[in-house]
């Protein structure tokens, strides 16, 4: 298996150029748990919504369970929608319009378009869109930026002009970046806009450290060795700036912003300080490449998620390093001569770091007016929750909130929304109910939430008296962090039987 992994990482970074992936015109049925497809232009301009936001609020009724999340006292949700299918990224019109990101290789329309009609907060009209093809499931992102909704498949990055009134884009999509190399592991096509018409577009690398299988012994995955210098931070492990409003760039046409970025899916601009922010996916196996200096303890803990600041020129040091959150120290990854006791340097250092394996997947600065103060600019964050934690359980699965002091994050995080998962003990990914995916602000400053089971999607409200609001509405949050799909599990006492 790890030979064939080789041959593939050798030809995604010696093939230049490929075609732009077609496929047949043929739209894809819809199943149950998706959504219809799209309806005549008639229907949508009888159908559509006022963009008066205190309409929609005076009749949102939440849920009594709020749709099965636990959250800060006074904190409310009301479920949009319960299944569209396996989801992303998702965003938010100024009408109240929400589009979500497909998780589809099969065919077209891998785009969802969802309106409330009556303002209770429901999905009333669910259409499916996107007349391109759906090249893979790690296709991502869902933005909208200047009148354009932007969306991502795993090879492509299109837009489409948003039209007053109308809930389905007119026309096919424009192409704004091609991805020319393969499809990979991590491809994932996440977007940030700036306010001088760049948009930055992520570029993940496919392995965990590079790794050079032929340095290793059958087929043990101990002591591996990385290339070195890695070949793949040529065209990956990166973060590119191209124009928001050229179409069909490649990525030899674009800038290389930043690199030793292994895999980021949660990649925002904070307009506090016109920059760039991104989490960042550690790397795994550090026990199953190293064992005679990491255990299978720290395996499940290390390393951390980062949570960073990216400015022009930044290198965070993959494959050569990780970060060690205990120590707040970037160390020398075991396949580059580390041993868990060896720091790095000349690398950039993130803000903070997060727990190990946790899979951040969306980042949202807030900006709203609803929620209290505390939370007007600070950082929420969806966490995917971890896949291979064995034989510790399996952890993530929440929304975090970063606070922000000074336009600095405090370097505490809290449990904003919790729930998702269903379960206390989550010995496999699979036995988590929901996975949260993706966030985004409604024109009210409401925040929604999708996740990428099923397709369903919340919308958090703060109901409240905002000037009151303090430690004590946050209390509960703080005790869920002795749960075992959050807490640092203990050496002995967690291991799953």
């Amino acid at each position: 298996m790890k030979k064939f992994f080789f041959v593939l990482l050798l030809l995604v970074v010696s093939i230049s150029a490929c075609n732009e992936t077609t496929s047949k015109k043929s739209d894809v049925k819809a199943n149950q748990k998706t959504a219809p497809e799209e309806s005549s232009e008639k229907d949508e301009v009888k159908d559509s919504i006022t963009n008066t936001t205190s309409k929609i609020v005076e009749n949102l009724v939440p849920d009594t369970d709020n749709g099965g999340l636990t959250l800060p006292d006074n904190f409310n949700a009301i479920v949009v929608v319960d299944s569209i299918g396996p989801s992303r990224h998702l965003a938010v019109r100024d009408n109240g319009d929400i589009y979500i990101k497909l998780r589809t290789d099969k065919g077209r329309n891998g785009n969802v378009a969802i309106r409330d009609t009556n303002g209770d907060g429901k999905g009333d009209i669910i259409k499916r869109f996107g007349d391109y093809p759906n090249d893979g499931t790690f296709a991502t992102e869902m933005r909208i930026h200047n009148g354009y909704l932007y969306f991502s498949s795993e090879l492509v990055v299109y837009r489409q002009k948003l039209t007053p009134n109308k809930l389905i884009p007119d026309g096919k999509p424009e192409v704004i970046v091609i991805d020319r190399f393969p499809i990979r592991w991590h491809n994932a096509k996440s977007l940030a806009f700036d306010n001088d018409g760049g948009l930055y577009v992520t570029f993940s690398a496919p392995t965990n450290a590079c790794e050079d299988w032929e340095s290793s012994e059958g087929e043990s995955t101990a002591n591996v060795k990385g290339e070195n210098p890695c070949s793949q931070l040529r065209i990956l492990a990166g973060i590119w700036r191209f124009d928001q409003n050229k179409l069909r760039q490649t990525q030899q046409q674009g800038q290389r912003y930043a690199t030793g970025l292994r895999s980021i899916v949660a990649l925002s601009w904070n307009q506090e300080d016109n920059s760039l922010y991104a989490l960042n996916h550690g790397r795994d196996y550090l026990h199953n490449h190293a064992p005679q200096y990491f255990s299978e303890w720290d395996n499940a803990v290390l390393p951390a998620e980062e949570f960073m600041k990216i400015q022009e020129g930044d290198d965070f040091g993959w494959p050569y390093t990780y970060y060690d959150h205990f120590k707040n120290k970037r160390m020398l990854a075991p396949e580059y001569g580390g041993d868990g006791k060896k720091v790095a340097t000349s690398y950039t250092d993130p803000l903070m770091g997060m727990p190990a394996h946790w899979a951040p997947n969306d980042l949202l600065f807030y900006k709203g007016e609803q929620f209290p103060e505390r939370y007007k600019n600070g950082a929420f964050v969806a966490f995917h929750g971890s896949t291979n934690r064995a034989p510790y359980p399996q952890a993530g699965y929440i929304v975090a909130f970063i606070p922000f002091k000074n336009g600095k994050p405090t370097g505490k995080w809290e449990v904003f929304a919790d729930g998702f998962a269903g379960a206390d003990i989550i010995p496999l990914m699979k036995d988590a109910q929901f996975r949260p995916m993706g966030l985004a602000e409604g024109p009210d400053g409401s925040l929604y939430i999708s996740e990428s089971t099923q397709g369903k999607i919340w919308r958090i409200l703060f109901n409240g008296d905002k000037a009151k609001f303090g430690k004590a509405d946050l209390a509960k949050m703080e005790k869920r962090k002795s749960r075992s799909y959050i807490r640092t599990p203990h050496k002995t006492k967690d291991i799953l039987k």
